[in-house]
């Protein structure tokens, strides 16, 4: 069974009769190829649809769309998996950068512990600015 794969730009198909369709065929698949207009072909005197003629891209057969749909979705998760490994590669660096920060500014501030005036101001105030660092 087919399933279209466009949207169609036409709100409903046209229905026609075999009859018309026989002598508009050439004009019908242009309009089809063209336009992307779905023509729907009825029996003579009978509603129900028989056939239709649609542009070939709409054509597709529900196992090609299903395969299509396995193949992002397989593409899809690859660049899933990937960016993943990207993310914990990246904050198992960005942890490794920060705990050399966190020691490199623990001696410094041991450093400044030791030269500085106890109470000086400007000290305080950077101390607090390096709380959250301090902490760990």
């Amino acid at each position: 069974m087919a399933a279209p794969a466009l949207a169609d730009r036409s709100p409903q198909p046209r229905a026609l009769p075999l009859r018309e369709v026989r002598t508009r065929l050439t004009q019908l698949v242009a309009l089809a190829e063209l336009t992307d207009t779905v023509t729907v072909v009825t029996r003579d005197g009978d509603p129900r649809p028989v056939a239709a003629i649609v542009p070939a891209a709409a054509a597709r057969t529900a196992a090609q769309t299903r395969a299509d749909a396995e193949r992002t979705a397989a593409i899809s998760a690859g660049w899933a998996r990937r960016l993943e490994e990207q993310r914990r590669q990246s904050s198992r660096r960005h942890a490794a950068e920060r705990q050399a920060l966190v020691e490199a500014l623990a001696e410094t501030w041991a450093e400044l512990d030791r030269r500085a005036p106890a109470g000086d101001p400007a000290l305080a105030r950077l101390r607090a600015a390096h709380a959250d660092l301090l902490r760990d």
